[in-house]
């Protein structure tokens, strides 16, 4: 199963979504980095993810994916899956 590093906000309903979305898909290894008062932890998603300051922003085995928007697309297309196997 993938390694899967999720940034959020405790408050964001994408984060949410992007939880449980990955949850049904049976991910055990899910680090989630709160960035709502670590601004060290904000800054390294910024540069991880080229610059992109929306939460969540997601990586699986290190591959940005993006937002809950981008993983609901890969989901639709049905290329999760794959990801996380």
């Amino acid at each position: 199963m993938a390694q899967v590093t999720m940034y959020y906000k405790v408050t964001c309903p994408y984060c949410t979504r992007a939880e449980k979305i990955l949850k049904e898909h049976q991910v055990t290894d899910l680090e989630k980095i709160s960035i709502d008062t670590n601004r060290e932890a904000r800054a390294e998603m910024i540069e991880r993810s080229n610059g992109r300051t929306t939460v969540p922003q997601i990586f699986i085995n290190g591959q940005h994916i993006g937002g809950c928007d981008d993983l609901q697309a890969l989901e639709r297309e049905g290329k999760l899956a794959d990801l996380l196997a």
